[in-house]
């Protein structure tokens, strides 16, 4: 991997799929997450996703997952969902020993691109874990404001992860594109 060379931008395929969990589940759980800043790891024990539930993402209409490489190399994902109104933006993951060299700020750059360009949406949604303070401050800086929903962490169902924590949910935060 050269590191002056530029990203490259893909869809995911069915091909993808073991890489894809590799680089998610180093990105949120387990040790190998703590040498990022954007683990789970204090939050949730278990998986973040596994290959059925990646497979899924990719085959769901309507749904991609984005791929960002460098020199052959995969860097980082996001998965976006074209909904109604807005397209949702998830599983987001950078490699965690880049994390904080703008590879996940090219990612979201590109999928807000898809939504605005290729989807002709306004808007741009996530959900983040109430407790996620400095992911949080992170997606405020890049123009995310909360919306005021609240939705329950799904206790319970262990292809979310097993929390270590009784008091999870999510903030809904959006982007005007």
């Amino acid at each position: 991997m050269t590191p002056g060379s530029p990203l490259q931008f893909r869809l995911a395929t069915q091909d993808d799929v073991p890489a894809l969990v590799a680089l998610v589940e180093s990105a949120y759980r387990g040790d190998e997450s703590r040498v990022g800043w954007t683990t789970e790891a204090d939050l949730l024990a278990g998986q973040r996703t596994d290959a059925e539930g990646m497979g899924h993402t990719l085959s769901k209409p309507g749904s991609m997952v984005v791929l960002a490489l460098r020199t052959g190399d995969l860097l980082g994902c996001a998965n976006l969902e074209r909904q109604p109104n807005a397209a949702y933006f998830g599983m987001f993951a950078v490699r965690p020993g880049l994390q904080g060299g703008g590879i996940g700020h090219a990612i979201i750059k590109e999928c807000e691109r898809i939504a605005r360009e290729d989807w002709q949406l306004s808007r741009v949604r996530m959900t983040v874990i109430w407790s996620r303070t400095e992911l949080i401050d992170w997606y405020v800086r890049r123009g995310y404001v909360a919306t005021g929903e609240r939705l329950p962490f799904p206790y319970g169902d262990q292809k979310f992860g097993l929390p270590k924590r009784s008091d999870l949910y999510f903030e809904v935060y959006q982007k005007s594109l």
